[in-house]
């Protein structure tokens, strides 16, 4: 850790393909590809890890295919870290095809109906074959509302799998990290119990949290959010999985939380809503039809230096493929400014007014 300001943390994360400042924002690359944008760009917006998921790779094209190719660096060339979830919350997300047990969950490929198995140690050489600078161990993430009992269950079955996961892959065995997954639904009680059980294995690299945003209400998942962060071992990193709004992510950080990922800016991007230094809009409003000025005048990316928000407008109403990464581009370069200026406050002291500012640009999303 390198600065602090209150609970916020700035850092540095070392992997095999180059070191992370923390806190950090994660382009999502479901398939090794984020959605309309390529590794060029990546750069250019300034990303040094993206992620990958382990279950869309393994069914398509296949994990010992891409460990012909050089493993998700060589195949996608991309030359930055690499984080790979374990397939888990993909799992949770087909619950109607999946069955779970000790040994692992079997499931139906959304793709073709065939039938797979996923164990715990199956999915760590899966991930060695993308060679993943950080992977994720399987994990259960239980539906919002599930009650105190399915959740210790599911929990303890967590922690096992977390332990196999381990046992697979030694610390000190290769150059990947390995992080576990924190889960216990909405019960501070399992939270914490979780937290303790996965601390008690042999050293993980990094620990996440597991299950939030998975239909509660914004004031409960940020009341359990600056719950389970401080709870996290302070000299690891510490990840919130799958979340989400620029506002989300102050918080987090503000929490505790260093490492962040979200489909969020690449989606809404390619509906036409777009972050600015002065909030948010959405560009196929008809108040944007003859703007002349940039999308954001505080925004240096290609986007913002190059077309106006007529045109902007224009390539969207048309259904113009350019839309999509030049809006892309924008949302992206947004969110990883947002945390590279939250390091700056914390190493300057002034995280607390950096919060505020972000708190005036979205006040419909303020938790009281």
């Amino acid at each position: 850790m390198e600065a602090t300001d209150g609970a916020a943390r700035a850092g540095s994360l070392v992997t095999a393909h180059g070191i992370v400042p923390t806190p950090i924002f994660m382009p999502v690359g479901t398939v090794g590809s984020v959605k309309a944008v390529a590794p060029d760009d990546l750069r250019a917006v300034g990303a040094p890890i993206i992620l990958g998921n382990t279950y869309h790779l393994y069914l398509r094209p296949g994990d010992e295919l891409v460990a012909r190719h050089g493993g998700l660096h060589g195949f996608a060339s991309w030359h930055g870290a690499t984080l790979t979830d374990s397939g888990g919350f993909q799992v949770f997300s087909l619950s109607s095809l999946r069955k779970i047990s000790e040994e692992g969950v079997e499931f139906r490929s959304h793709l073709d109906g065939s039938r797979h198995l996923f164990t715990p140690e199956k999915v760590v050489s899966i991930q060695r074959n993308l060679n993943s600078d950080i992977m994720m161990v399987l994990d259960e993430c239980v539906p919002y509302g599930a009650d105190y009992a399915y959740t210790e269950k599911s929990l303890a079955l967590t922690t096992r799998w977390a332990r196999r996961a381990r046992a697979a892959y030694p610390q000190g065995a290769g150059q990947n990290l390995m992080f576990a997954i924190t889960q216990g639904g909405f019960f501070k009680g399992l939270r914490k119990r979780s937290i303790e059980e996965l601390c008690a294995v042999d050293d993980f690299d990094g620990y996440a949290i597991g299950g939030l945003s998975v239909g509660e209400s914004k004031p409960e998942m940020m009341d359990f959010l600056y719950d389970v962060a401080p709870q996290l071992p302070a000299a690891k990193p510490r990840y919130l999985m799958g979340v989400g709004t620029p506002l989300d992510i102050v918080n987090g950080i503000a929490a505790g939380v260093d490492m962040f990922d979200c489909v969020l800016p690449t989606r809404n991007a390619r509906n036409g809503t777009l972050y600015t230094s002065q909030g948010k809009i959405n560009i196929k409003r008809r108040e944007f039809a003859e703007d002349d000025g940039p999308l954001d005048p505080e925004c240096d990316c290609y986007t913002c230096r190059t077309f106006s928000r007529a045109y902007l407008r224009h390539l969207y109403v048309s259904k113009e493929l350019l839309s999509f990464r030049l809006n892309s581009l924008h949302n992206l370069t947004y969110y990883l400014r947002t945390v590279r200026q939250a390091r700056a406050a914390i190493f300057a002291g002034t995280f607390t007014d950096f919060k505020a500012k972000m708190e005036g640009l979205y006040p419909e999303e303020v938790v009281a």
